[in-house]
């Protein structure tokens, strides 16, 4: 498998990372891109920015640890995960997970199971940016309860 994980301030191109993830090889037969875009809070639509920090070096590791795993449980060709740090407005991009595999089940897994796992163990703190100040984000419940349904299926359990 070919693994690609990047931490990074600047944006990122998804056309020009797709291109990449085509030239995984010919056996792939489906590629599931999914793109995570900075939101308004649910909770109040005041939100100027997402503030993300992360602890260079271990952030990648367990950025990688997750896509290692994805790849160990599903017959991926490629995996290409990208997280932006820094502060982030609404509607920029953040995350990009591109998963290509010979058959588009795994594909569609591999990239659900990295964007579940990245919700909760991925090191990052978040910090939503308010006109009058700024809160830490925790990661939700079904956050949690998502990541949870992974916890001892394999690709033959989807």
């Amino acid at each position: 498998m070919r693994l690609t994980v990047r931490i990074q301030a600047e944006d990122f191109d998804v056309g020009r990372e797709q291109a990449l993830i085509d030239d995984a090889g010919a056996d792939v037969g489906g590629v599931v891109s999914f793109t995570g875009r900075v939101r308004r809070s649910a909770e109040d639509s005041n939100v100027v920015a997402l503030e993300i920090e992360h602890y260079p070096g271990m952030t990648e590791l367990s950025v990688e640890a997750v896509a290692q795993e994805a790849g160990q449980r599903w017959p991926l060709s490629a995996l290409t995960v990208i997280h932006r740090v820094g502060r982030l407005e609404p509607g920029a991009q953040i995350v990009l997970v591109l998963a290509a595999s010979r058959h588009r089940q795994a594909a569609f897994d591999a990239a659900r199971f990295v964007m579940d796992y990245l919700k909760t163990r991925a090191v990052f703190w978040k910090r939503e940016v308010y006109p009058d100040g700024a809160r830490w984000v925790e990661s939700r419940a079904d956050d949690h309860a998502a990541a949870s349904k992974w916890a001892g299926l394999g690709a033959s359990d989807h």
